[in-house]
């Protein structure tokens, strides 16, 4: 089974975090279940663009990175304090382990200022 790490930053935007949660949750209920998704974030409660109360099924620092197979980023709002999260050490930290593990990584939207910021993208091209 693959296991999937949503990231999720204080600030981030529930739509785009909705793209990996629902697409693999139906994977889970109609489609071979063969991919999880585990939602992990700093705080025990984010506050997700709107006000909407999210709670990670993990703390970024109770999980042991080595477990997964890829790791997503959803974008979010810097008027919802995104980036105070998405460009701390700890995402920064995450990120870059799963560059060095030649992990796939995907971000949405303003995420992949994150990814940016992690200094994985030094010298490289990506889209």
């Amino acid at each position: 089974m693959k296991k999937i790490l949503l990231l999720l930053a204080n600030g981030f935007e529930a739509y785009e975090a909705s793209v990996f949660t629902d697409v693999l949750g139906w994977n889970q209920l109609e489609g071979d279940g063969s991919t999880v998704v585990v939602t992990a974030g700093l705080h025990k409660e984010l506050k997700a663009t709107w006000n909407f109360c999210v709670t990670p099924e993990k703390l970024l620092m109770d999980l042991n990175l080595d477990e997964f197979d890829a790791l997503a980023i959803p974008g979010g709002f810097e008027e919802a304090d995104f980036y105070d999260d998405a460009f701390s050490e700890q995402f920064g930290t995450v990120i870059r382990h799963f560059n060095d593990q030649h992990k796939p990584i995907a971000s949405i939207c303003v995420a992949a200022l994150a990814v940016a910021h992690s200094g994985v993208l030094k010298e490289r091209r990506a889209t």
